[in-house]
């Protein structure tokens, strides 16, 4: 998991070093030039795309995502515990759903072409990040079920250790 996750975190950082370069670039050419580009934002945003799953991904296994822990905090002991698995067992459903339904999303529209990238991406690769993210994370889901390790704060040096990996 440790390599999978590492994969995550390389692929969201390129992603997001390419919006950060193409995006100067659009708007360079259209303001300085005078002739805009048609790729830099379409490329951008499908670089977006990427970095969002794979970063929610990375955020769900490294216990950074949102979560209201009011009702979890309130139990203590096997009632807790019960609650811990109905939570993580509700997560695996929602990136099941996002696996299997995502899968048919980009069976369905594989064929049908972006108009700014006519015959090179399709819009079926586009939507490739929807089961990908959603098998990414349930693979993270089964992880942390496995453990048992529910409702843990990650600590200030756990934090600070994997911003600066």
């Amino acid at each position: 998991m440790d390599l999978l996750h590492r994969f995550c975190l390389v692929i969201a950082g390129i992603c997001l070093v390419l919006i950060t370069l193409i995006i100067p670039w659009g708007v360079f050419t259209r303001y300085v030039l005078n002739s805009a580009s048609s790729w830099p934002e379409p490329t951008a945003v499908l670089a977006m795309i990427w970095f969002s799953f794979l970063a929610a991904a990375l955020c769900y296994r490294e216990r950074l995502h949102i979560g209201v822990a009011v009702i979890p905090m309130m139990l203590k002991g096997t009632p807790r515990q019960l609650v811990g698995y109905l939570i993580e067992i509700c997560m695996l459903g929602v990136n099941l759903f996002m696996l299997w339904f995502g899968i048919k999303l980009v069976k369905t529209t594989w064929y049908q072409w972006i108009s700014d990238f006519p015959d090179l991406i399709s819009v079926g690769m586009s939507y490739l990040p929807v089961p990908i993210g959603g098998a990414i994370t349930a693979l993270f889901v089964i992880e942390r079920i496995w453990s048992s390790e529910f409702f843990i704060e990650p600590s200030v040096e756990e934090i600070s250790h994997t911003s600066t990996e």
